[in-house]
């Protein structure tokens, strides 16, 4: 028998429009007393009249207390209505993603919070982001496998969201069988993922559309790819057309990645990598006379939490002003964020002043978001994140 969720009188409205979270202090306490919920718990959210909101399971300890899944319906979450949603995801990716490989469930967005689902071919990587989801994981894991048949799926439930929360860390193949890296193919350019070790699941999907985009800007061009990770960018830029590449980043693993994805792709005799930080290294690269046509700019999230906004952009200014000072006049800077609590209008702001110190002026040429399958639920600024700007170096006239 499912339990009921009452709201307290009033507290419905957002829930009603559309919006899927239903938070603690929205509960009527008295008729619903959260510590009678276990995470995971499927709910009937009702209004203080009793008229059904939706379906939700419960995450009765986090100030968000319960997630839709089902609004207006009153259905459990079995493996039939997973893979329903599954099935609308899948067909809106097929509609837009050649390859096979993309984002194939988005959360909130595609109806199924706390659950991340990316496709790589014939190999899914999953993730639970919270305990109530993660009851599901054998509804979820036939979900899929009735959907796709895939040929593996690996669980990385290993998130820093899921450390805050105190749960464990799993790392494991839950079907099938999954190598220690898999093929990518992102905007005709070929990779090898490492999805048991690599950052997330092993690749970012979001920036999809903004690194098509090198294809107009890196013909010829000498690229220096920031935080590269295993080269998502700055591979596509070699095999665009760019002159020479130089990858930074921090990790050595990462820069193993960068040389094999090289190799992959023929481009190795135009790739050159670096390891260490982001600001140390740019600023020895200055102090060495290096200067680039297109500088490209992709952080980890600066801003994690509200609290971090304002520390976060200036953050934000310094890398890109770093970024600046080896750009040659009449390039470009892709400047890059995918902190939730960064404005777009503070990036703006951020790269202005970055400008500012850099004596120099910017002009904005375009600006990109996330791709197709990270669709923005409109009722959930949150499921809005990413950014880009691509931005020409101006010096002013006379100089």
């Amino acid at each position: 028998m499912t339990a009921d969720l009452f709201l307290r009188p009033g507290a419905d409205r957002r829930v009603g429009a559309g919006h899927l979270w239903v938070y603690s202090n929205e509960v009527d306490v008295q008729r619903s007393p959260l510590q009678a919920f276990n995470a995971g718990d499927r709910v009937a959210v009702r209004r203080a009249d009793g008229g059904l909101l939706g379906s939700a399971y419960m995450e009765p300890q986090a100030l968000i207390c319960a997630r839709m899944y089902a609004p207006g319906r009153d259905h459990a979450l079995d493996a039939a209505w997973l893979q329903g949603l599954a099935a609308r995801a899948l067909a809106s990716r097929e509609a837009l993603l050649a390859d096979g490989c993309y984002r194939l469930v988005y959360g909130d967005s595609d109806g199924i919070p706390g659950l991340v689902v990316d496709r790589y071919g014939d190999y899914l990587v999953i993730q639970f982001h919270n305990a109530g989801i993660e009851r599901y994981e054998v509804e979820i894991v036939a979900a899929l496998v009735a959907l796709l048949e895939p040929a593996g799926i690996l669980l990385r439930a290993d998130s820093r969201s899921r450390r805050e929360q105190n749960l464990p860390d799993r790392i494991e193949v839950v079907y099938g069988e999954v190598p220690q890296s898999v093929p990518l193919r992102e905007n005709g350019v070929s990779f090898q993922v490492p999805v048991f070790q690599g950052q997330k699941t092993g690749w970012f999907y979001d920036h999809r559309m903004a690194r098509a985009r090198l294809a107009s800007y890196a013909p010829g061009q000498r690229v220096l790819d920031v935080y590269s990770y295993i080269g998502g960018w700055g591979i596509q830029a070699a095999a665009f057309g760019a002159s020479e590449v130089h990858f930074v980043d921090s990790s050595a693993t990462a820069l193993e990645g960068v040389l094999a994805n090289a190799n992959l792709n023929g481009v190795e005799d135009r790739v050159h990598v670096r390891q260490g930080q982001a600001a140390e290294t740019l600023q020895a690269l200055q102090r060495e006379g290096e200067s680039f046509d297109l500088v490209i700019l992709d952080p980890p999230a600066f801003i994690q939490r509200r609290k971090d906004i304002k520390k976060g952009i200036k953050a934000y200014q310094r890398i890109n002003e770093l970024g600046l000072g080896l750009l040659r006049p009449g390039g470009v800077l892709i400047s890059g964020s995918c902190s939730m609590h960064l404005a777009r209008a503070d990036l703006m702001a951020a790269l202005q002043g970055a400008a500012r110190r850099s004596g120099c002026e910017l002009r904005v040429l375009e600006q990109g978001g996330q791709g197709p399958d990270h669709p923005v639920h409109p009722m959930i600024p949150e499921t809005e994140y990413l950014k880009s700007v691509f931005v020409r170096r101006l010096n002013p006239v006379g100089i």
